[in-house]
């Protein structure tokens, strides 16, 4: 199928997601459904769908796509690091020195439930690019800026048009040596870019003028099919770097077998694992997946040891207002280590510090 179509026909309401499923949810818990998928909305690939044990309560996948009564919970923050303050045009974000991230679009192939930008997809467009011409100017004024991240919303999510535009007009910029692109298209719509022909030429094309990074999402073992790493292998043999970025998640994959076979297996069809991150206090979100910060370390301690050389790349951070901050290590029970992997200010550049922890912490 197109993907434009089977974008088209993803589940989006109450009752698409009871027919698909042949639920009968009880008048109370539909209208529950139907009030969060009103304030945060809903859409499903068909696809991703169909990776959902329907008969399993807590099943995985399901928490990561299907609204859930805890979303109600109003405790959190809807910008958890900073980004309206790094604002310098209208979907164009210079938090860290070196990057510019653009945010090009407030839709994705799926509304992912731990979202933390649940303020914006699929909600409102206030904050994604509309002066194109204003974004690349400054891009092309700030010439410490050597790499752009298009990220979303879903970045591949544009069209072929949108796409190959961001792509000629950062090709012609010389100081930008890398374009990323932030999806999870090839998680959740993988059709997208092994039934693309015109997309897979666009990045072909322009992969050999800048180096091109795919950055995407896979939370848990299951979503890694025939499908996504048929997907992935169209990135790969165009010489085209994918990496991942997972979320720790409550519920999800917050064990170190679960993870351990999670990053394996992303290693096995050509993924490189590169972030773990601390999921984010967002409104909707925080209490419904946050792990505290001590758990989530041992986690991580734990599935390091599963790991061959090659897994253990990865770094466990949280994204706060001042930068990303990597996880390092424990003193003792009550203290961690910390360092700045990057940093919004130069003062904090790859300084170290620890801090008291208290067992049921998840943010710093």
């Amino acid at each position: 199928m197109n993907w434009k179509r089977e974008l088209e026909d993803n589940v989006t309401t109450a009752k698409e997601l009871q027919d698909y499923f042949h639920w009968n949810l009880p008048k109370d818990d539909e209208k529950k459904l139907k009030e969060i998928i009103k304030r945060y909305p809903m859409s499903v690939s068909k696809y991703y769908l169909s990776l959902i044990n329907p008969h399993i309560e807590n099943d995985e996948i399901k928490k990561l796509c299907i609204p859930s009564i805890e979303e109600t919970d109003l405790s959190g923050s809807f910008d958890t690091s900073g980004e309206k303050n790094n604002t310098v045009v209208v979907g164009l974000q210079h938090k860290y020195k070196q990057t510019a991230l653009i945010l090009s679009t407030n839709k994705c192939a799926a509304y992912c439930r731990h979202c933390f930008r649940k303020r914006l997809v699929g909600v409102n467009d206030e904050e994604i690019n509309k002066h194109f011409g204003d974004i690349i100017t400054y891009i092309k004024e700030h010439k410490e800026i050597n790499n752009v991240l298009i990220t979303g919303g879903d970045a591949f999510v544009n069209s072929n048009r949108i796409i190959e535009d961001y792509l000629k007009e950062l090709n012609e910029i010389e100081h930008i040596k890398l374009i990323r692109f932030g999806t999870r298209v090839p998680v959740v719509l993988p059709t997208r870019i092994y039934n693309d022909k015109e997309l897979l030429n666009i990045l072909e094309m322009y992969s050999k003028k800048k180096t091109i990074y795919v950055v995407t999402q896979f939370n848990h073992p299951r979503e890694i099919t025939e499908e996504s790493k048929r997907a992935v292998n169209c990135l790969t043999n165009l010489g085209i770097t994918v990496k991942n970025q997972t979320v720790l998640l409550k519920g999800v994959n917050n064990n170190p077998v679960t993870m351990a076979k999670l990053i394996n297996k992303i290693i096995e069809i050509g993924v490189i694992p590169y972030y773990i991150f601390q999921c984010r206090p967002v409104v909707g979100v925080k209490n419904q997946f946050q792990v505290p910060l001590k758990e989530g370390y041992r986690i991580i301690t734990e599935t390091r040891k599963l790991l061959s050389g090659q897994g253990k790349c990865f770094r466990y951070v949280l994204s706060n207002e001042k930068g990303k901050i990597e996880v390092i290590g424990d003193l003792n029970k009550d203290n961690l280590i910390f360092k700045y992997h990057q940093a919004k200010s130069d003062e904090d550049e790859e300084k170290v510090f620890t801090l008291d922890i208290d067992d049921n912490q998840c943010w710093i």
